[in-house]
């Protein structure tokens, strides 16, 4: 009896260390949202792992590096009419490892003269204690 009580302790404990892992990131998102929105790129940069390793795939293929996706965030968003104002819906959150997760969903923005949207595949890693997003894939 004493094991398995342990046992289910040792359960309970996982999932909520998992759920408060799975609430982090999509803080995370959730700040995205706001910096975006007040338009603010180097605030919403934030949330990505700054080395030339990031990963970002888009409609014209894979770019490397944080300072190159800063670049290309800039110029295709160039103020704050052109960014709009950002929303995410969060469809998934899965913990695959203690400090890997993957995250889909679907986006959208709403502008003066139009409101584009799609959809978005993000791997988050835990980098020093903090979760930021090493590959993004968005369409």
């Amino acid at each position: 009896m004493k094991k398995l009580t342990l046992l289910s302790l040792f359960i309970m404990m996982c999932c909520y260390c998992f759920a408060q892992e799975k609430q982090a990131i999509a803080r995370v998102m959730h700040q995205q949202q706001i910096d975006w929105s007040n338009g603010d790129l180097d605030g919403f940069m934030q949330s990505y792992w700054k080395s030339d390793s990031l990963v970002f795939i888009g409609k014209r293929g894979p770019t490397y590096g944080w300072q190159q996706a800063l670049d290309n965030y800039k110029k295709g968003y160039p103020d704050k009419a052109a960014m709009g104002k950002l929303t995410f819906r969060l469809d998934k959150i899965e913990l695959l490892t203690k400090t890997d997760a993957f995250v889909m969903g679907a986006w959208s923005l709403a502008r003066e003269k139009d409101n584009p949207g799609g959809y978005f595949t993000l791997w988050f890693k835990k980098v020093n204690g903090k979760w930021v997003i090493v590959c993004d894939h968005t369409s």
